[in-house]
């Protein structure tokens, strides 16, 4: 049986500070001072962005040939130590072939303490908990899902997780709060020089946006590539310029794996429901109108909810000037249909999606500096009028949580949730609860966003509007919407008495195992090891 005595010692109350939000977090995160979440937009950045070594032409092949044997090859040219980060990007989602291979080959140097820094994770890492078990990894920065998730929660990893959002993720690469020492990029297509692009190629996975951040600011850049042609790669989304060794491998992975669990729309009459009151919530809350924009999730509901739009699109007559993706068909549908002018694509769900960035030029590829980063001046998401998002938690306050369960467990990443939450609308559409645990909460286990933040609560047995929200309760009355409105308490209070009471309070050791910054940087909340049976 596993050891599940925690690695991290319990909290010294001397070394943390609480915070605006009302949670304890720590002031020292892997060694490093961190700073307390102040609030939503009180903290000011200061100083200059990051910026990686010089490097000269004459350390490159003139014929501007960069290819390298293999990836461990690469690895030791690029200097690889004891305790350096390493990241990757999630593109492939859970069909990723090139983390494990890149941190599978770092061991085989021999290398230990390295951390860890995905754009997120998937099923298909679970292997590197072997290697955090060898101490090649200390510790990762970036989602953990499912395995990785748990086995953080359970005390095992030797450092603090640290959960980003998308925008999170570039503005500490660009800040500097994190250093990377050696970006692996998988690339569907690369030439010789280290061009690349996500769209084309075998094993083509849509835009390489979360990759960009890398390619820029990291010390050294590697791209591995199963598809290697002449240069110049057209188009190209990584420079070469960036790049210091390309690799080429038989495959980086399999594209059919970028469609999920959660990209995958809902078949639930009571999901149904949901999706449709959202659609009509935004029509009657009239922000449905000719020129308006949107964001759906990558979830079953939140898919779903696109068909019911476009329904009531059609019917009003309107059409969006642009949808944010993630994209799926769904989504291409609407752009081939002339529901929208343009999908603005962080990243892409499905292969319709893939197909399309590829050969649609209204079908444009993001990255999170445009999309997301809090540290740049503005971004997209506060230009979305409305944002459809899922949750695994909301209290009564409206705060959310995504990346715990009610038992506290940390089976999820940010993703850009955090982000998309600056939206003009900002809707969290979910089952009033889950194998008869109430989604609705009194305090939710950890704070992903804050309640100031999050408009509107739709579930099947009601819609709840922030009272901060009076324009959207005066525009309900003005259109005479027949959605049942309700407050959010009194949503609660029926669940409770459907499923026989709240959840459980989580049972939690004083250990931290995890932290969740916010969108510029500081420590929103604290992941605490989760006890088990003997505790």
């Amino acid at each position: 049986m596993a050891d599940r005595s925690p690695r991290r010692p319990a909290a010294d109350p001397e070394s943390f500070h609480v915070n605006a939000a009302g949670r304890r977090v720590p002031l020292d995160v892997n060694g490093h001072v961190s700073l307390p979440y102040e609030g939503v937009g009180f903290h000011r950045a200061a100083g200059s962005k990051h910026g990686p070594p010089i490097r000269s032409c004459s350390e490159y092949p003139a014929d501007g040939d960069k290819r390298v044997a293999d990836l461990k090859a690469a690895l030791e040219r690029c200097g690889l130590r004891d305790g350096m980060t390493i990241s990757t990007h999630h593109h492939l989602r859970n069909g990723d072939q090139v983390a494990l291979a890149a941190l599978r080959a770092a061991a085989e140097l021999g290398v230990k303490d390295l951390v860890w820094f995905p754009s997120a994770s998937f099923p298909c890492h679970e292997p590197v908990i072997d290697l955090m078990e060898q101490g090649v990894v200390h510790h990762i920065e970036g989602s953990m899902n499912g395995p990785l998730g748990a086995y953080c929660s359970e005390g095992r990893m030797r450092g603090l997780g640290v959960l980003r959002s998308h925008g999170g993720r570039w503005q500490a690469i660009q800040d500097g709060e994190i250093h990377v020492d050696i970006a692996v990029i998988a690339a569907p297509t690369a030439d010789p020089f280290g061009n690349a692009d996500g769209s084309h190629g075998p094993s083509a996975c849509g835009s390489l946006g979360f990759a960009l951040a890398d390619s820029m600011y990291a010390d050294r850049v590697i791209v591995v590539t199963d598809n290697l042609v002449p240069f110049p790669c057209i188009p190209w989304q990584i420079q070469g310029n960036n790049v210091d060794f390309v690799v080429e491998v038989e495959s980086i992975g399999d594209p059919s794996k970028i469609v999920s669990g959660t990209t995958q729309l809902t078949r639930s009459p009571d999901r149904l429901l949901i999706a449709e009151y959202v659609a009509r919530f935004l029509r009657d809350a009239e922000i449905v109108r000719d020129g308006f924009s949107f964001q759906a999730g990558a979830g079953g509901i939140a898919l779903a909810f696109v068909g019911f739009i476009k329904e009531i699109m059609r019917e009003q007559g309107v059409k969006a000037r642009f949808v944010r993706g993630g994209s799926s068909s769904y989504l291409v549908d609407m752009l081939n249909e002339g529901l929208t002018d343009y999908i603005l694509d962080g990243q892409t769900f499905d292969l319709a999606g893939v197909a399309s960035i590829g050969s649609d030029p209204r079908h444009v590829p993001t990255s999170p500096f445009t999309s997301y980063n809090w540290h740049g001046k503005g971004n997209f998401a506060s230009m979305v009028d409305a944002v459809v998002l899922g949750a695994t938690e909301v209290d009564v306050d409206f705060n959310a949580n995504v990346v715990t369960h009610s038992d506290g467990m940390l089976l999820h990443g940010i993703g850009g949730w955090q982000n998309c939450l600056f939206s003009g609308c900002t809707i969290l559409a979910l089952p009033a609860f889950r194998d008869r645990i109430p989604v609705i909460v009194d305090e939710v286990t950890t704070i992903t966003g804050p309640g100031e933040l999050i408009d509107v609560v739709v579930t099947e047995r009601g819609i709840a509007v922030n009272p901060r929200r009076t324009d959207l309760l005066e525009a309900l009355e003005r259109s005479g919407t027949d959605l049942p409105i309700r407050s959010i308490e009194e949503i609660k209070q029926e669940v409770e008495h459907v499923v026989g009471g709240p959840p459980e309070k989580p049972r939690l050791l004083d250990v931290p195992v995890a932290v969740i910054k916010w969108v510029d940087g500081t420590v929103l909340d604290t992941v605490w090891q989760v006890a088990d049976e003997a505790d």
